[in-house]
C-alpha cells in the first residue's frame, strides 16, 4: 500500500511541477517555422521516445499489480481506461480544497473537484484516435480540446495538456504517427463524470 501511495503521489508531482514553465524555450521559438524532414519510419521512432520519456503509460495504459506495484500492462497499452470495468465508491469527504485528488487501483481514472475523469484511449483504433487528423491531435494535446474539436469540453485532469503545449510541431507530429502505429484496442472509455453526478 505505502508503495502505491508513493507511486501515485510521485505521479502528481511530476504534472505539477512540469507546468511551473509556462513558456517556450528560445530554442523552440528559433525551431517554431523550421521543419526536420524525416521519414515516416524516423517519425514513428521519434515519437515512441517521445511517448516513452514523456510517460503516456502512466495514465493511458492499464497497470499489472506486482510486489513492487503498479506496471504498465502493455498487451492493452494506450487502451485508457478499460470500458469493462467500474470505479469503487468515492468518499467525497476526502475530496475538496487541501484534501486529496484520488486516483482508482491501475491509473486511468482519476476523481477531484472537476468530477470523475478517465484516461482516454490512444491507440490506433477507432474507438481511439484512429480516425482524428492532425490536427485534432494537436488542438486536443496542446489546447486541451476533448477529442479535439474547437467547440468541445475541456480535457480533464490530470492531462497535462499545459505542458504538453510547449511541444515543437515535428515532434507533435512523431508523437501522432507512433500512436497511430500501434496495436489498434477496441475500447470505449466512458464518459466524464462532472461534480454533481459523483
Amino acid at each position: 500500500m505505502k508503495t502505491i501511495l508513493t507511486f501515485t503521489l510521485s505521479i502528481f508531482m511530476l504534472f505539477s511541477f512540469s507546468n511551473c514553465n509556462n513558456s517556450k524555450s528560445e530554442y523552440s521559438e528559433k525551431k517554431e517555422n523550421e521543419s526536420v524532414s524525416l521519414s515516416k519510419e524516423d517519425l514513428v521512432k521519434r515519437g515512441e521516445y517521445l511517448v516513452n520519456t514523456i510517460g503516456c503509460d502512466h495514465c493511458h495504459t492499464p497497470k499489472k499489480m506486482t510486489d513492487h506495484g503498479p506496471i504498465p500492462d502493455m498487451d492493452r497499452r494506450f487502451m485508457g481506461f478499460p470500458a469493462t470495468d467500474s470505479i469503487a465508491e468515492i468518499n467525497k469527504d476526502v475530496l475538496g480544497p487541501g484534501k486529496w485528488i484520488l486516483l482508482n487501483n491501475d491509473l486511468t481514472a482519476a476523481v477531484g473537484p472537476w468530477g470523475v475523469s478517465f484516461s482516454a484511449n490512444i491507440t490506433s483504433d477507432e474507438s481511439g484516435i484512429g480516425t482524428w487528423s492532425f490536427e485534432q491531435f494537436k488542438k486536443s494535446t496542446t489546447e486541451g480540446k476533448y477529442k479535439g474539436m474547437e467547440n468541445s469540453r475541456p480535457v480533464m485532469p490530470p492531462m497535462p495538456w499545459e505542458s504538453l503545449n510547449l511541444l515543437e510541431e515535428d515532434d507533435l507530429k512523431a508523437i501522432y504517427e507512433f500512436l497511430m502505429s500501434t496495436k489498434p484496442i477496441e475500447n470505449v472509455v466512458p464518459a466524464y463524470i462532472p461534480p454533481p453526478a459523483m
